[in-house]
């Protein structure tokens, strides 16, 4: 399986992040007259990826809710703001790369590196700036891969448990 259909499966939503129609796939009775019983739709594929787009989206923002209202308590509004200043940067990194991935393969042959400036022109700008503090920007941005964890620790633990069940 290709390394980009993986990363593809990652991220998903349950409508079109792009403005584009998708072109309408072949039925199973066409993919049948073809010999492509065996492949899987694409509608399918894409849908399973907004979906999970969407799943992890709902847990980056959960998850940013709760550690902004923990760090606001813990140190100071303003230390809680920086977070979520970090945490916005990484929702609309995630967002950026579920557009790349969503072009993938029809448009764009490989993912493009232009959404780490986001990440690049924040910490500059955190640098400049003395109301803003790096840490917490940094911290908040790195906290869609707390959500791709908590999706992977759940997945493992949902398949172990359902390999423990089988005879």
């Amino acid at each position: 399986m290709c390394s980009h259909h993986n990363l593809a499966v990652l991220v998903s939503s349950p409508v079109s992040l792009s403005e584009e129609s998708i072109a309408p796939t072949p039925t199973t009775e066409q993919d049948a007259q073809l010999g492509f019983e065996d492949t899987e739709p694409v509608d399918s594929s894409m849908q399973d990826f907004y979906q999970l787009y969407q799943e992890l989206l709902v847990i980056t923002l959960v998850l940013t809710g709760v550690i902004f209202i923990s760090v606001w308590i813990a140190y100071s509004l303003n230390i809680a703001l920086n977070y979520l200043l970090g945490a916005c940067a990484g929702v609309l990194y995630l967002r950026m790369l579920a557009k790349d991935v969503e072009r993938l393969g029809t448009e764009k042959q490989s993912l493009s590196k232009t959404r780490l400036a986001l990440l690049v022109v924040l910490i500059l700008l955190a640098s400049r700036l003395n109301q803003l503090q790096i840490l917490p920007i940094f911290l908040g941005f790195l906290t869609y891969k707390a959500t791709l964890i908590i999706y992977v620790v759940r997945v493992a633990f949902i398949s172990d448990s359902t390999k423990l069940r089988q005879p």
